[in-house]
């Protein structure tokens, strides 16, 4: 494969995580290393910035914020939940990349954001533009199929597990056999989040909060919901629940959801956690409900992300740009697990048509018989991941987190309407 020289751009797209820009500081890494990498250019607001020609020059940035990057949460770059939708908008962002040279993109995000990717790659392809696009996998749904895991899962996972654990001595202090706590999780379309809250459970205590997950892999039944809350109240001071906002009735319909869709077309999920305790209040006499809702939260709480976490999405970012520089193109960079009892990890790839707008759903075998919480394969599979603990530097008692200069890289093209 013949050397590429050119410029690289990289950009974020979608909900943050709190690692999702250690993705940025490996990939700023591995390109640093190669000399047929002219400049390392940031997109503002991912595809976004990108048809506003809001570019910044990475390269320019200190050693120290690129460091810093590592254990700072939010997308440093800025992000977008933009769809590309008319052939006007994948042309501009075509004669942005040949005004400045870009031979190398890479795009940070979840199902939406490789579709996109995979569009634009096409598009170079089918003018003979020559163009190496890989993906980096982020999303603390942990739903993108080809990967074992993705970057941002374990950290949300390890949040929403210490919390619950947290809320569980809590409520032992409060509750008298007539307390229902309730935590309401991200989770669109797969409940890997709400299961991720069984890590709580100490081994060989199988009575530990949370005591019942509803999943969106496990159609709602209202009946069995009160039975079991009841049969919890009668054993324990408190029944905790954890519930994803995706959770479906029989019929496949969100348990709660609002009319208004986003840009991509996906339902504004978020209720779920109210709708069960109403319904539970209505049903279990004399118990009092409360609803806890952890909301961007659990994608940002750097101060319990996972070590092991951190260091794979930095990982995948180096392996993007290898990957690119060996000729690769039009693939995603995947997390695969090596098949020794001691958890390791590699870099693969898989094809972006592949990875794009689709979902990996929770297996059903790694969910109990009850429905309502999970069975050793799933404890197997997540508990590597949350391992390790990030020492982040504090200033006058809070964490200090990376802040670019984002020094702009000038403009060539007239504007653009978006």
């Amino acid at each position: 494969m013949a050397e590429l020289v050119g410029n690289v751009l990289v950009g974020q797209s979608g909900g943050p995580t709190s690692v999702i820009n250690a993705s940025v500081a490996g990939i700023i890494a591995e390109a640093l290393n190669h000399e047929c990498i002219e400049e390392i250019y940031g997109t503002l607001n991912g595809v976004l910035g990108l048809l506003q020609e809001e570019l910044i020059d990475l390269a320019a940035e200190s050693q120290q914020q690129i460091r810093a990057l590592k254990h700072t949460p939010g997308a440093a770059l800025g992000t977008c939940r933009f769809k590309l939708k008319k052939q006007a908008d994948f042309d501009r962002v075509l004669e942005v990349f040949k005004a400045h040279n870009i031979r190398y993109f890479f795009y940070i995000g979840g199902n939406d954001s490789q579709d996109t990717a995979d569009k634009i790659s096409k598009l170079a392809q089918a003018q003979g533009y020559e163009l190496r696009v890989i993906g980096v996998p982020k999303t603390i749904d942990n739903d993108l199929p080809g990967t074992d895991h993705c970057p941002g899962y374990a950290s949300a996972i390890k949040y929403i597990a210490t919390s619950v654990r947290e809320l569980a001595a809590d409520n032992e202090a409060m509750g008298q056999g007539d307390l229902v706590s309730i935590v309401e999780v991200m989770g669109r379309s797969a409940g890997w989040i709400a299961a991720g809250s069984a890590l709580a459970k100490r081994k060989d205590h199988p009575h530990d909060p949370p005591h019942l997950i509803y999943l969106p892999e496990i159609p709602f039944d209202q009946a069995k919901c009160i039975e079991d809350v009841k049969r919890v109240l009668k054993r324990e001071k408190f029944c905790q629940i954890v519930v994803a906002e995706g959770l479906v009735d029989a019929d496949g319909n969100y348990f709660a959801a609002d009319a208004a869709t986003d840009s991509f077309g996906h339902a504004q999920l978020g209720g779920a956690g109210d709708a069960l305790a109403e319904i539970i209040g209505a049903h279990v006499p004399g118990v009092k409900v409360r609803v806890a809702k952890p909301g961007l939260l659990q994608r940002c709480a750097a101060h319990a992300a996972s070590k092991t976490d951190a260091e794979e999405a930095f990982l995948a970012g180096e392996a993007a740009v290898e990957a690119a520089i060996n000729g690769e193109t039009d693939k995603m960079v995947t997390l695969l697990r090596g098949d020794k009892d001691i958890y390791s990890c590699e870099t693969g790839l898989a094809p972006l048509s592949d990875v794009a707008n689709s979902i990996k759903k929770l297996p059903r075998e790694w969910i109990n018989e009850d429905g309502t919480s999970m069975n050793f394969q799933f404890l197997r599979y997540a508990q590597p991941l949350i391992q390790g603990e990030i020492t982040l530097p504090h200033d006058g008692g809070v964490p200090v987190f990376a802040r670019l200069e984002k020094v702009r890289v000038d403009k060539v093209l007239p504007a653009y309407e978006v």
